[in-house]
């Protein structure tokens, strides 16, 4: 190869490495739609009650009486706290507002060892409370329900489901929220009904869902909204948008963790918009019976494509997404015999050389041709150096001659990038690696090696594989392959483990097949 060619290729390697993201999707520009309580481009409020019929229509009944601008408020009534705990979570709801104000995940622990707060407290926007699009917006979060049970406790030995049930009710208007829960699950059926109200939001709430402060490089943390089959993720600086009609979730999520509104009717649409610094996401819906399913949890890709609504989309493996999909089934299909993703890594990466193996013998044999033509391309180099153009021309019609494919030595190299891209996401955003352990010092295969030993020992493979590989370049050329390997070991020192791990496993296979090549040559 000579120095345009590697230089190429290298400028390629890094560009698709960072592919997955500096070039995620971005929300569109939209004009800002309203935020709520602002002036709102829905049609006022009819005075007709709308109720869902079971099949997902919408009927308008007979006239109601329409709201009045205040509402009496249960002076004399005092909250309270409504305990849900199952094996996999334990919740909190509040008699005020019918909110959930805690939501705590049993089986996954942050980095002290305790377990993972998907919801601590309210924040800007409390999580599914109803936010008026007239008069008083934040009225139905005043209000004080009544709930028709106390504490839920669910467990595999015990009681399996739970309802509860909270209600407000006056002489103008009437709201219920019914909550179904059940022991093995992280999805909630979740109905809401109100008479006499005006349109309303129903938001995921601020915060919900996010447990890690910062999003690693590649992953998104915020509001996202599937509309149709287009996924849109938002952050602090999107601008405010409206998606009319058809969409199936809302969600709040982070690298692993999500909290999803999932419609089972028809609704108005959802709203993007800031309330103050934080992004909101929510439903627009109108006045009648609505039917969801709210979904607190991880991002486990089973459990999400158990919910038949697309939740799974959440998971976003990017662009190469064809190819990190059958990976990641090869890798959980491993792990469940082996019971350890390490080793589920090291037989993946054997797995996916065996297709390389006959692409990586042609490479070594053009390595080879190519190393025995190093005279007569000297000899060209001297007769034609003052006509570069016929220079140019002659060493092709030499590499013809020959047969010999000048980029042959790259090419395995280059086909390689798509499933390195790939497995790197899956190990980013799966968190069934999240805190999975290999061996020794390496706790997380999520996460960097804290030692740095895995990448320094990937970059001395790929040192001896550039040692042991036939070469064509001149000396100049050569000094610049072997910034390669310092390069790789910088990148790499931030890697997730497993990737690395993956990496390392690939050059001491090419180190085998490279001995094997030069030993039979």
């Amino acid at each position: 190869m000579d120095k345009r060619t590697i230089l190429a290729v290298t400028l390629s390697l890094i560009v698709l490495i960072g592919w997955s993201y500096f070039f995620q999707r971005k929300p569109a520009p939209h004009a800002p739609a309203s935020p709520p309580g602002a002036q709102s481009p829905v049609k006022p409020d009819t005075g007709t009650e709308t109720v869902t019929t079971g099949d997902g229509a919408v009927t308008e009944e007979a006239p109601v009486k329409p709201p009045l601008v205040e509402y009496p408020a249960a002076r004399d009534a005092r909250a309270s706290d409504i305990v849900v705990d199952t094996d996999l979570y334990r919740a909190v709801i509040s008699t005020q507002g019918a909110i959930i104000t805690s939501w705590q995940l049993k089986t996954f622990k942050d980095s002290g060892g305790r377990p993972v707060m998907l919801l601590k407290k309210p924040g800007a926007i409390p999580p599914l409370g109803i936010i008026f699009e007239s008069g008083d917006r934040n009225l139905p979060q005043k209000l004080i329900y009544s709930a028709d049970t106390k504490n839920i406790i669910l467990s595999e030995h015990g009681k399996t489901r739970g309802e509860l049930t909270l209600t407000y009710r006056n002489q103008s208007m009437y709201i219920t929220k019914k909550f179904v829960f059940h022991n093995d699950s992280y999805n909630v059926d979740f109905y809401v009904r109100t008479v006499n109200t005006p349109s309303y939001l129903l938001p995921v709430g601020t915060g919900f869902g996010l447990f890690d402060k910062e999003a690693r490089q590649g992953s998104h943390r915020g509001p996202v909204v599937l509309s149709g089959s287009d996924k849109t993720g938002f952050t602090e600086k999107s601008d405010n948008k409206y998606f009319p009609g058809s969409v199936r979730w809302i969600a709040q999520e982070d690298q692993y963790f999500t909290a999803a509104i999932i419609p089972l009717g028809r609704i108005e649409g959802a709203e993007f918009w800031k309330e103050g610094p934080s992004p909101e996401i929510a439903l627009r819906l109108k006045p009648g019976e609505h039917k969801f399913i709210f979904y607190a949890g991880p991002k486990e890709y089973d459990r999400l494509k158990q919910l038949n609504a697309g939740l799974e989309h959440i998971i976003d493996f990017g662009w190469f997404s064809i190819v990190a999909m059958p990976l990641f089934w090869v890798l959980k299909f491993f792990y469940k015999y082996l019971g350890n993703y390490g080793w589920s890594i090291i037989l993946l990466t054997i797995l996916v050389r065996v297709p390389f193996i006959p692409i990586l013998h042609k490479s070594q044999q053009s390595m080879k041709k190519m190393q025995k033509l190093q005279p007569l391309m000297a000899e060209l180099k001297e007769k034609y150096k003052k006509d570069p153009q016929k220079l140019q021309k002659e060493t092709m019609l030499l590499y013809k001659k020959h047969k010999v494919n000048p980029v042959g030595g790259c090419l395995p190299l280059l086909l390689q990038i798509p499933v390195f891209i790939a497995l790197y996401n899956v190990l980013l955003k799966a968190i069934e690696l999240r805190g999975a352990p290999f061996i020794l010092w390496i706790t997380d295969l999520s996460a960097k090696d804290p030692y740095y030993v895995l990448p320094i020992v990937m970059g001395l493979t790929m040192v001896i594989q550039q040692k042991m590989t036939p070469t064509a370049m001149d000396p100049k050329q050569a000094k610049i392959m072997m910034l390669m390997p310092i390069v790789f070991t910088f990148m790499f020192l931030t890697f997730p483990a497993g990737l690395v791990i993956y990496w390392l496993v690939n050059n001491i296979l090419g180190i085998i097949q490279q001995y094997y090549a030069n030993k039979k040559a």
